[in-house]
């Protein structure tokens, strides 16, 4: 399978907190990413701007996967909307609750929703095995913490970025300032009525630099 990560993502690079929801089931002194960024308030920044074509988007790509791979918090998230029956018919919900689902994670140990396998131990072995069975997507959704563990281990194939027209200016970022390189080939390229961007890169290893002439 082709493991593709796909991220909503502010135009300086905000991944946190772009849905309401997220800080409603998790509660807001929760909400943050656990990596210190403490004092977030900017909640919901994606949903004015999100319109009919970036659903559909969102509800095919869903639909596309053969399995999801989610970190600790998103999957969290996901149970406690998806997983616990929220919006019944919708084809976001239903494929998350149809496909398998692993999590990487160290410290859940039972977990409730269907479908469910946790991956611990040597989790890019794991990912790995999951990479070589046939089929279409293992996707990615949220899981920014997790989307950059799989980047320094060269394990993506794919970014999807949904790209917002606003500027949310806190909160954690896709990209760390300092993290791995990453080479890019643009695949797909598609703009929606109200201004987002959606960008598919495939990975090329890591990028070239330019040289001084000797």
């Amino acid at each position: 399978m082709k493991l593709t990560t796909v991220t909503n993502v502010s135009v300086d690079g905000v991944t946190q907190g772009h849905r309401r929801i997220d800080a409603d089931i998790m509660g807001e002194a929760d909400a943050p990413d656990r990596d210190g960024s403490d004092g977030f308030e900017r909640f919901g920044w994606a949903p004015p701007l999100l319109d009919d074509e970036t659903s559909t988007f969102i509800s095919e790509a869903f639909q596309r996967a053969d399995a999801f791979l989610l970190g600790r918090r998103t999957y969290e998230i996901f149970a406690g909307s998806w997983g616990a029956g929220m919006d019944p018919g919708n084809p976001v919900g239903d494929a998350l609750n149809a496909r398998p689902k692993y999590v990487a994670s160290t410290t859940l140990t039972e977990p409730r929703w269907a479908g469910t396998t946790v991956l611990s131990g040597d989790v890019a072995d794991a990912v790995r095995e999951l990479k070589a069975e046939p089929g279409g997507e293992l996707q990615v959704w949220g899981s920014g913490t997790l989307i950059r563990w799989l980047l320094g281990h060269r394990l993506v194939d794919e970014i999807v970025l949904l790209t917002y027209p606003v500027v949310v200016g806190q909160g954690t970022r896709l990209f760390p300032a300092t993290g791995p390189d990453t080479g890019l080939e643009l695949a797909d390229l598609r703009t929606t009525p109200n201004g987002l961007t959606i960008q598919t890169y495939r990975t090329t290893g890591r990028p070239r630099y330019e040289t001084t002439p000797t």
